[in-house]
């Protein structure tokens, strides 16, 4: 399992990305390909399920990065047959930080019309409610994952066959899901009614895929379809593909921080290059935010194509002047306390012989504790920069998250407990400004800004609008934003 770092915990994490494949040879082995594409959206773990005529289904599930466990024919060779799914895994519900392999997806299940593997991304928002319901009526679960909910809610159904025990379960869960599952012969892909997070459809050969982004079909060499509708259940056989809605429609509400950070710049979403979204972020700071500066440096690598924006709208020069060491993964020195102390610096360098002298302006993707933009300010500093102001390409993140996202409790968000100009003094800088909401919602495509009546994403975290109550955190003494604010 990978380490984690110290200035990790200063970014907000996807929970996992999902993809199957059906109707080609060996299906696992493009599985494992797309996982390894989706990594970005989950380290902790993954797992592969498949199922061959003669051998039934056969699964395999590991802590760590996809490149250390499913390149081995020993292991891919477990994994015949025509149709598999995946899961690799960042965990925001269960027991974070001593996950067992029984957590890592896919789930499956044996049923009386046969089994039925499930991968989910998102987060069940009345998983606590739901699993003490299914405890007190008899189920006994294997993980403390939210997503095996589904499973036993399938197992309880009356339903005739598994996509209708599916719509059966998903209809009793709240909160955001992208589902991708498995029978022997049919694949199945669900989005929840506001379409929170992502699926797509794609083709290849005489088969057909489901994945996470768009950017896991491109290394198969699979053709983009088109994306799964919110509240859309697709379930493809060799027979072709069938569409239902089984849902009560609803806004969409997609995630908007999926543009900002969490999707890949190669991948397409609703129609737009992400690359090109966050270079108009950039845009759209520069021209709420200017600075009068010498250049302007990404955050790497998530801040990269929004300071390119900045850069192009400001007419200000654009500079590596942070350079990534691409080589910190699994195998690196275990972190005594003198190689933590160090920070940031085992990630990130600074090029000191473009930021010397020189007044500059950093662009990130967000601010989260502000422990990692304390720490590279003052490598800016000792590196002889004049000045240095941050541009942040998206609007304070002052709530927690609780669709599929990794975030700190509220009162360790940096933005739920200060105002701009008590961060500016905190982080010591010259300035700090963040994308307004409406800047933001201008630079994904809404032309008129942010609809305060029924905005068009999910933008909670900066909000603190919900557009699903959650239930379970309620419960335990979680105070969501009153309306009136």
């Amino acid at each position: 399992m990978p380490p984690a770092h110290p200035f990790d915990d200063d970014k907000l994490r996807e929970e996992c990305g999902v993809f199957g494949v059906v109707g080609v040879k060996d299906a696992a082995n493009f599985v494992a390909l797309g996982l390894h594409a989706l990594q970005h959206r989950g380290q902790e773990a993954g797992g592969i399920v498949s199922h061959d005529p003669e051998q039934g289904f056969n699964n395999a599930r590991r802590f760590g990065y996809v490149r250390d466990n499913f390149t081995s024919q020993n292991i891919m060779q477990t994994l015949p047959g025509p149709i598999a799914i995946g899961h690799v895994r960042y965990s925001t519900a269960g027991s974070k930080g001593q996950t067992a392999i029984r957590d890592v997806q896919p789930f499956f299940g044996e049923f009386s019309m046969g089994g039925a593997a499930i991968a989910h991304n998102g987060n069940i928002t009345n998983a606590v409610s739901l699993r003490k319901e299914l405890i007190e009526r008899g189920s006994i679960f294997q993980s403390s994952s939210d997503s095996e909910c589904i499973i036993h809610l399938m197992a309880r159904s009356l339903q005739r066959n598994i996509p209708e025990r599916m719509e059966d379960a998903l209809r009793r869960v709240e909160g955001a899901f992208s589902v991708v599952a498995m029978t022997r012969t049919k694949l199945i892909g669900v989005r929840d009614p506001m379409g929170v997070r992502p699926l797509v459809l794609g083709k290849i050969g005489e088969g057909w895929c489901l994945s996470s982004e768009t950017c896991a079909l491109d290394i198969i060499g699979a053709e983009f379809i088109r994306e799964i509708d919110p509240g859309e259940m697709v379930v493809i056989t060799a027979a072709g593909i069938e569409s239902q809605r089984p849902f009560r429609p609803q806004p969409s509400k997609f995630c908007i921080f999926e543009h900002v950070y969490f999707s890949r710049p190669d991948s397409i979403l609703g129609g737009r290059s992400v690359y090109e979204t966050r270079e108009s972020i950039g845009r759209e700071l520069a021209k709420e935010a200017p600075v009068d500066a010498d250049i302007v440096c990404p955050v790497p690598d998530s801040g990269t194509p929004a300071a390119i924006g900045y850069s192009l709208e400001s007419g200000i020069p654009y500079a590596m002047g942070i350079i990534r060491n691409q080589y910190m993964g699994r195998t690196f020195i275990e972190p005594t306390e003198q190689i933590r102390n160090m920070g940031v610096r085992l990630k990130l360098n600074v090029n000191r012989a473009l930021i010397e002298g020189k007044r500059v302006i950093l662009v990130d993707d967000s601010v989260v504790r502000g422990t990692t933009s304390r720490k590279i300010k003052e490598m800016i500093l000792d590196a002889g920069a004049k000045e240095v102001h941050f541009r942040i390409a998206s609007p304070p993140t002052a709530w927690p998250c609780f669709y599929g996202v990794d975030t700190p409790e509220r009162e360790k968000l940096l933005a739920a407990t200060m105002s701009e100009e008590e961060m500016v003094r905190h982080l010591a800088v010259d300035s700090l400004k963040f994308i307004s909401l409406d800047g933001l919602y201008r630079a994904v495509g809404e032309a008129q800004g942010r609809d305060a009546a029924c905005p068009q994403y999910c933008d909670a975290c900066f909000s603190g609008q919900y557009p699903v109550e959650p239930s379970d955190m309620i419960e335990q003494g979680f105070k969501v934003k009153p309306a009136a604010e």
